[in-house]
């Protein structure tokens, strides 16, 4: 079985906005996505239990910076596909998931891992629009994982998803798109031999004029995503002090009258 994890680079530091564009401008260094370390996690993990012969780090990203993804492979993945190229600049999640799409496509992956979420954008719908665009299965906010049966004849993945009222237990057939919950494991730390290998470890780059795409179907001209404007968040309003020795008695009659309790 061959599992793909798509990671993504982010810049840690809180996003700033652009007044004008609605764009999230970069601050702070390049990183690896907190949630895609629980996907790669996953994937290291699966191959441990047997039955996962290659794992495949895939990106796309405008940044020239390599050392996030450098980070998945010195955990222990086997190689990477990246999309570095300029041209990604501005580029929204339906962009980013056609590119991430097409490298998936060549990679032919029977697994494919990512976090639920971005620590910069916390859009959480790249999994659902990647598995539309793959024609696969989507399960997402996996907090257990299985495979069950390895490659595409006949195995399937297995999740446990945490809701309100306890676990619900969901499967699908492979290949499927499954985005990680960070109560899923415990990323471990690459230690100093998996950074030196790191180095030597393949990395793919790849231009959006290779996957067939245009300049235009990503970056600002590609974004199908419009912002309409920004607005401050509204002041909190002044807090309401009861006290006193009937102050509980108040107190559920402001709740009464606000209709939190009826």
């Amino acid at each position: 079985m061959r599992i793909g994890v798509c990671v993504k680079v982010v810049h840690p530091r809180a996003p700033e906005l652009d007044g004008r564009t609605g764009r999230l401008l970069p601050s702070g260094n390049p990183a690896l996505n907190a949630l895609d370390r629980n996907a790669v996690e996953a994937a290291l993990r699966l191959r441990e239990a047997g039955g996962v012969e290659e794992i495949v780090v895939v990106a796309a990203t405008a940044s020239a910076n390599l050392a996030p993804v450098r980070e998945a492979l010195a955990m222990g993945a086997d190689r990477a596909a990246v999309v570095a190229d300029p041209s990604m600049e501005g580029s929204d999640l339906l962009a980013v998931s056609a590119v991430l799409a097409r490298l998936l496509d060549a990679e032919h992956p029977d697994l494919v891992l990512m976090g639920g979420q971005a620590e910069d954008s916390n859009g959480a719908v790249m999994p659902s629009a990647l598995a539309e665009r793959l024609g696969m299965p989507v399960l997402s906010q996996a907090a257990r994982l299985a495979v069950d049966g390895g490659g595409v004849d006949g195995g399937e993945v297995v999740v446990d998803r945490q809701t309100e009222t306890g676990y619900e237990t969901l499967a699908a057939v492979l290949p499927c798109v499954v985005a990680v919950a960070d109560g899923l494991n415990v990323a471990r730390y690459p230690t100093m031999k998996g950074r030196t290998d790191a180095r030597r470890k393949p990395v793919a780059l790849v231009r959006v004029a290779d996957l067939g795409l245009s300049p235009a179907d990503v970056g600002v001209e590609g974004a199908r995503t419009v912002v309409h404007g920004l607005v401050d968040p509204p002041a909190r309003s002044e807090a309401l002090r009861i006290v006193g020795a009937d102050a509980a008695d108040e107190l559920v009659a402001l709740l009464v009258a606000r209709e939190y309790v009826s």
